[in-house]
This record gives structure tokens, sequence and C-alpha cells, in this order.
């Protein structure tokens, strides 16, 4: 059985860093190159889940990588863990992912777990330690302890990684759990072909023989009739068999438009948690884990900086670490806080035309000689508190940034130290005008830097 040379297997690797950086992950270093045999490389992963995400979603990147460092047109194929031909892993990879329907309609989970979204990759924090929980307790018991579990809120706010902790969680200790996880949209979808191919009987029987319906945007049901009758009535089945339904939004049932009552009512029957923006420190530990995950080094004051540039989710985070780490790659100049800055487009100003938090803390660091580390530190010391409490007056008053995440810049410092901060230094400009005189300079330098 030929055996692929272990230098082209590293030269694959590199090559895939160098090309296609954003699709690398730490784990790709337990992937073990099988053979390459007539032309076929057969690479083994960890398991059916890993086989699956790498088949579908890194499977073009892997096969150009073979093909340029091979010269060869080689083809790539996954295995799983247990597979012990290609063909037995094509087998258990197709009956993974979908059955065919009457009228060419096909039941194809199509969303992929993917190996990062565990529980262990999930950054816990304020905004969303309430969703963790229950997720977990879901994990850990399904059906027994909230059923359903709607979890809801904004794009990139970590629903869908909480959905899929869930399924690789369950599968880790039963394989053979029949989980059925499939976005709202490809629901509707099917539903539409199998009624008009005649399959509707299959349909009904593959969601409703599961032992967990996982369903991502249920809000896409909005004004959908056929579908929402449809949905309840697999809802009812499930819940009665006593089976787990999990269920994501980017609002709470009652705020759904075009939802009918009943399946409102029924959203509400188990447990409803919200998952909120990303505090600063959640921020920097979100940014730190993506970054261990790609294997990527990022100095702590690069990180700092992109918490605070970045303050909307976790996807954009990922997206903002990609970006630095790529220019630095290019430019192959160590990774700083001005390469970071250039790489983001950052001249000091947020695009909405508001100040950055950093720019406030340059000008008042500036104007009380003081420096941003003493800011951040617990010293109390009147010289060090009053520009401390000046920086959150104006980042509250010229930014967008909640108590709790001003706070957690400055030290970690909770939402009611920052209001504390906030109401002393108006009491002040209301009755001393010097100092009155004072914030408001510092206020128009900073105004300055959107000119």
């Amino acid at each position: 059985m030929p055996k692929l040379d272990p230098a082209l297997w590293r030269d694959m690797m590199g090559y895939l860093r160098d090309k296609h950086a954003p699709i690398c992950r730490q784990w790709f270093e337990a992937l073990e190159p099988e053979r390459l045999d007539g032309g076929l490389l057969q690479v083994r992963t960890q398991s059916k889940v890993h086989q699956t995400y790498l088949q579908k979603s890194c499977l073009e990147p892997f096969t150009e990588a073979a093909q340029q460092v091979t010269g060869q047109l080689v083809a790539v194929r996954f295995l799983n863990g247990d597979a012990t031909t290609v063909d037995d892993a094509e087998h258990e990879l197709a009956k993974h992912t979908g059955e065919s329907l009457a009228g060419g309609a096909t039941l194809d989970d199509e969303l992929v777990l993917s190996p990062d979204f565990t529980f262990e990759h999930f950054i816990q924090g304020p905004n969303n330690e309430l969703a963790f929980a229950l997720a977990q307790a879901v994990a850990d018991r399904p059906a027994k302890a909230y059923n359903p579990l709607f979890i809801h809120g904004g794009v990139g706010l970590g629903k869908t990684h909480l959905l899929q902790a869930i399924c690789l969680a369950i599968l880790g200790r039963d394989p053979g759990f029949k989980i059925v996880y499939v976005s709202c949209e490809k629901f509707t979808n099917q539903f539409l072909e199998c009624v008009r191919g005649g399959g509707l009987n299959d349909f009904r029987h593959h969601y409703r023989d599961a032992d967990m319906l996982v369903v991502d945007d249920i809000h896409f049901l909005s004004e959908k009739e056929r579908s929402q009758e449809e949905f309840f009535h697999t809802f009812n089945e499930l819940h009665q068999q006593q089976k787990q339904i999990v269920l994501s939004s980017d609002a709470p049932p009652d705020d759904i438009p075009g939802l009918t009552d009943r399946l409102v009512s029924r959203f509400n029957w188990g447990v409803v948690a919200q998952v909120n923006r990303p505090s600063y420190e959640t921020r920097v530990a979100i940014i730190r884990a993506k970054a261990a995950l790609r294997g990527v080094t990022i100095p702590e004051e690069v990180t700092e900086y992109l918490a605070r540039k970045v303050d909307s989710n976790a996807r954009v985070l990922e997206g903002a670490v990609h970006t630095v780490e790529a220019h630095a790659k290019m430019l192959k100049k160590e990774l700083t806080v001005a390469l970071a800055r250039a790489a983001l487009g950052d001249p000091g100003v947020a695009p909405s035309g508001r100040v950055t938090l950093q720019r406030i803390i340059d000008v008042v660091t500036d104007f009380y000689n003081v420096k941003t580390a003493e800011l951040q530190s617990r010293r109390r010391h009147k010289s060090i508190a009053e520009p401390r409490q000046v920086c959150m007056y104006l980042a509250r008053q010229r930014t967008d940034l909640s108590l709790e995440e001003i706070g957690g810049h400055f030290g970690g410092r909770d939402h009611t130290t920052v209001m504390h901060s906030v109401q002393k230094i108006e009491s002040r400009v209301a009755v001393e005008p010097q100092f009155s005189a004072q914030v408001e300079q510092m206020n128009q330098q900073v105004e300055a830097s959107l000119v």
C-alpha cells in the first residue's frame, strides 16, 4: 500500500497555511495521510464529524494543495476514524449527509457540524452565561431538562455555536443518536418540494423519527402558513415522544411577526434564553480563543486594540483576526497595533463618524500626563482616578459602548463603577467652571479627530 511521503504531507500543510489560511485549524495536525494510490489520496480524520466537515468545507483547498505539491492530478478523500477503506468512508458519509426522495427532493441536513463549535471553545461572559448553562443542561440530559430550548439574539453572537455544541456533545457520547440539524429555510424548502413531488410521508418520517430536532433561524417561518402548520405537527409529535427540540432565532417567540399564536405558545413551553453583544473582556477572550484555534500568536496589545475596535460580535472579531494576520504575513512584518490599524483602515476614528475609545484615552492621558496602564490599574489616587473618570465620562458621551464594556477596558470595573464615575464628572462639570472648561477642552480635542 503506497504511503504518502511525509515531506509531501508537510508541504501540503504549508501550502494550505500559506494559500488558504482561513480554513486552517490546529486540529489539522491530527490528520493522517493514509495512502496515495491510483491518483487518490486518502486522509484519516478523528471522527465522522471531522470527516463530514472536511469533505464538505475543505475538499477543494486540500485537493489543490495535493496537486500542487505532487504535480499530479490527485483527488482527496477523507476517512473517518472507524472506516477501513475509502468505500466504507464514502458509504458512511452518504448515510450521514442525506437521502433522496420521490420527486427529486433531497433530505440533506445541509448544516455541517464544525469541530470548532464545542462547549470547550465557547467563550462565556455576562452576555451569554444563561444560554450556555441551559445548552449544557440539554446536552447532558436531552428532553429531560428544558424542552424546547429557544435561544435568540443578533447575528454572530454564538447561537449557532451553542446549537452545534449540543449536537457535538451528544454525538460524542452516543454516535447513534439521530440528530436532524437544519436551517428553517431548508425545512420549508424541503417541505414544499415534497408536497409537489409526492414525498411528504418520507419527509415526515425523516423529521419525526429524530431523537433531537435542531432548527437554526426559526424566525424564517414568519408568514409561511403551510410550513407553520407542518412544523406545528412535527413539534407536537416530537414533544409527545419526549424528543428534544432546540431552536434559534433573531428574536424571542413573541416578537416574531406572522407567527401563529399556537406556535408562539409552544416555543415558550420550555425555556427562552437571550445572547447579547459581548463585553470588552469577553471580546478579548474571544480573540485569544480564535487565534489559538488557528495556531496564531497575537501580541496582547494588538488583542486589546482589536477588542476595542470591534464591539459587535464574534464573527466580525474572527474576521479581524484573519485580516491582521494576513496583513502581517503579506508584508512580512511583525504584528503591531500600528500594522493592525493599517490593516483595518482605522485612523483612530470609528467608521460611523464617532470617535474611538482609544482616541479618548490618547487625549485624556496626554492632558493629564499619565499612562494608559495606570488608568487600567487598581490605583485610586486622585492623579489617576480623575483622568480615569473623565475617560469614562467622555466614552459614555461619545461612543456607543455600554457601561459594562467601558468598565471592562479600565481594569475590569463593573457597570456601577462606571455609572458612579460618569455621575461624578457630570456633577463637577455643573458646579466647577474651571474643571468644566478642562473637560470641554479635551472634548474639543476628541472632536478634532473627526475633521
